[in-house]
């Protein structure tokens, strides 16, 4: 590890947005394809040193519901990436006791897709290390509108009441509900540069800790992601409060 490690005060729920795969290509003459292949390496190395500190949640931003404006070449190329990711490394996972998750809306992904998926979470439902959440089709704001539209039923068909809705409501609701109580992140990292949450996990961001790496996806190794931790341990959360007697004065 780069940084020492305090194992005692490691993030439950690390959210990933793995920007810089096409931008990484690029630089190197090739197809951006190739950078998308080469973040899926990245992905279980990560995942393995997720697991290895005892991060409970690990959510990886895979693919979004905007980008379906790329390219029908690039989108039909992340359609398949889960396939080649399972294929080659769900061993591995549930060798690592590392239970797998997909959030985000099953339209308009291929039935393969689906299916790959769907096999994925039922071989690893077992297991009891990380939880590798995938955000694939996701985006946050069609994910908060899924939550209100089903509120909304329970609500006119009177099995709940309006004076009753309050966080914990909209947070069950959530398509991360089945993390919790892992469900808040707590540190949210970028890599490639770019420092915005591109409707990644709007609500479950509230109070995270942000970290943003200059490096491209692909380039983003090990020790970088436990860089990462290390400059987290040295963060002062207040969730909106004070925390000591000179902030309090």
């Amino acid at each position: 590890m780069g940084q020492k490690i305090d194992l005692n005060s490691i993030p439950n729920h690390v959210a990933i947005i793995m920007d810089g795969n096409g931008r990484w290509a690029q630089a190197r003459n090739l197809p951006r394809s190739a950078g998308h292949k080469e973040g899926v390496e990245v992905i279980r190395k990560i995942a393995l040193a997720a697991n290895e500190i005892g991060v409970k949640a690990l959510t990886l931003y895979a693919f979004s519901t905007e980008n379906w404006k790329r390219s029908l070449a690039e989108v039909k190329y992340l359609m398949q990436l889960p396939e080649l990711f399972f294929n080659k490394f769900l061993p591995e996972l549930i060798e690592h006791d590392i239970k797998v998750r997909v959030i985000g809306f099953e339209e308009k992904v291929p039935p393969l897709t689906q299916s790959v998926i769907k096999q994925a979470e039922k071989r690893t439902m077992h297991c009891k290390g990380l939880q590798l959440n995938f955000a694939f089709n996701y985006g946050s704001r069609a994910e908060i509108v899924h939550a209100v539209q089903e509120i909304a039923k329970k609500v006119s068909v009177g099995t709940l009441q309006v004076e009753s809705i309050n966080e914990e409501t909209i947070r069950t609701h959530l398509l991360t509900a089945p993390l919790m109580p892992f469900d808040d992140v707590d540190y949210l990292i970028r890599t490639s540069h770019e420092e915005r949450l591109s409707n990644f996990l709007l609500w479950q961001n509230a109070y995270s800790e942000f970290y943003f790496s200059d490096v491209y996806w692909p380039d983003f190794t090990t020790e970088m992601f436990f860089d990462a931790i290390a400059a987290y341990q040295k963060r002062n959360r207040r969730f909106g409060g004070v925390s000591d007697k000179k902030e309090k004065e």
